[in-house]
Formats: structure tokens, C-alpha cells, sequence
């Protein structure tokens, strides 16, 4: 286990590193008017976002004191410290680690009138296939999901089974946002799978478009 003065001064170098690559960046926003006419309207909602896709998402939208699950890991620790500094307030926690705990103060956190940031995917995959937790935050707070993606016209992909994209310098990223997918508070387990299948192929189809998109710059 690494000293606490070596995570802070690691992750210190990671922010001014990505901070310092991502100005060079040209971005392209879409969809973000309906969201945000929830938001300012008192409405919290729940971004859901593939775990490959987050970084230029997490960059575009910082300040913004939206409230992400990162998970406990080592590699964690660093990315929620990375984060803070950029004005989200992480819970930490996942699916294998402290999920259940995590998710309740995500959950009262929402229905504080606060957003949550989702990856449904992680933190270890399967690559972008959905897992079903988003789903029962929607239905237990009553706050839509918000599918979201970015792309990268020129970038590099790392990681095992996600893909994490990683734009070069100086190149174009669209980041695309969806329209509100609600999740009724009486749903049963099929209704639960349908909407499952249908945030995926949402949130597959959205990346399809940026990906697209970007191709053509």
C-alpha cells in the first residue's frame, strides 16, 4: 500500500497532466438542454455513462458538484482525488466493494435533489453491457436516467476489457447526451430487464453517433 503522501502527490500529477491535455481539446456538446432544463428546474437525474467514455465527460462537466460512485481500489483512490479537485463530490464503493452502503448514500443524495454519475459497466465489465444498479437507483429516487457518451476524433484506448478512451492533444471530442429514460417506481423484474435492454442499446447507439461523427472531422 502506497503512502498518503505518495497517492496525493500521484494523483496531483494526474490532474495537471489530463487538465493540461484536455485544453488543447476542441468540444463539440450535444443534447444538453433537456437535462439541464431538469436540473434547473429542481429535477436531479442520473447520468449513465460507459466506463471507457468517462474521461472527456468528466472534464467537460467538472464544477458541476455532480456525485459519482468510484470505486474503493487503489487505482480509485487516485481517480476520486483527481475528481474532487475538479468539483464532484465521489462516493466510494462498487459492485464488488462496498456497493450496497455506497448506493443507499448515493440514493439519499439524490432525493437531496443532488445528480448522480453511473458507470453501469464497471468497474470490471462485461465491456458495455449494462448492469442493472442504475436502473434500481432510478426507480428508488424517481430521477430519470440521462444516457451519455464521448468521442475522440484521434485518441487511444487502454485498459483490460473497457477500452478507456484517451484523446491526443489538439483533436476534437463530441459529448452526447440522451433523452431522459424513466424507470417506474412499480416496475417488476421483466420491466426491469426491458429497460435494461433498452438504456443499453440507448447508450450503445448514442456512442455509435459520436464515434461516427467525430470520424468525419
Amino acid at each position: 500500500m502506497k503512502a498518503e503522501w505518495q497517492v496525493r502527490l500521484a494523483a496531483h500529477a494526474a490532474r495537471l497532466t489530463i487538465s493540461a491535455l484536455m485544453r488543447t481539446c476542441r468540444f463539440t456538446d450535444l443534447g444538453t438542454a433537456t437535462f439541464r432544463a431538469l436540473i434547473a428546474g429542481g429535477q436531479p437525474v442520473i447520468f449513465s455513462l460507459w466506463h471507457g467514455r468517462l474521461l472527456p465527460l468528466t472534464w467537460r462537466f467538472r464544477d458541476h458538484g455532480f456525485v459519482p460512485m468510484i470505486s474503493r481500489s487503489a487505482d480509485g483512490d487516485y481517480i476520486a482525488r483527481v475528481v474532487e479537485r475538479w468539483g464532484y463530490r465521489p462516493v466510494r464503493g462498487s459492485s464488488s466493494r462496498g456497493g450496497g452502503e455506497a448506493l443507499q448514500q448515493m440514493l439519499q443524495i439524490a432525493r437531496n435533489g443532488e445528480s448522480l454519475v453511473l458507470t453501469p459497466d464497471g468497474p470490471r465489465g462485461p465491456f458495455q453491457q449494462l448492469k442493472p444498479g442504475v436502473l434500481h437507483a432510478a426507480q428508488a429516487t424517481g430521477c430519470p436516467i440521462i444516457p451519455a457518451t464521448a468521442a475522440a476524433a484521434r485518441a487511444s484506448y487502454f485498459g483490460r476489457w473497457d477500452r478507456f478512451l484517451v484523446p491526443h492533444p489538439f483533436t476534437r471530442i463530441v459529448v452526447s447526451f440522451g433523452q431522459p429514460i424513466a424507470v417506474p417506481r412499480d416496475a417488476d423484474a421483466a420491466e426491469i430487464e426491458r429497460k435494461r435492454l433498452e438504456v443499453t442499446e440507448v447508450m450503445n447507439a448514442l456512442t455509435r453517433a459520436a464515434d461516427e461523427l467525430v470520424a468525419r472531422s
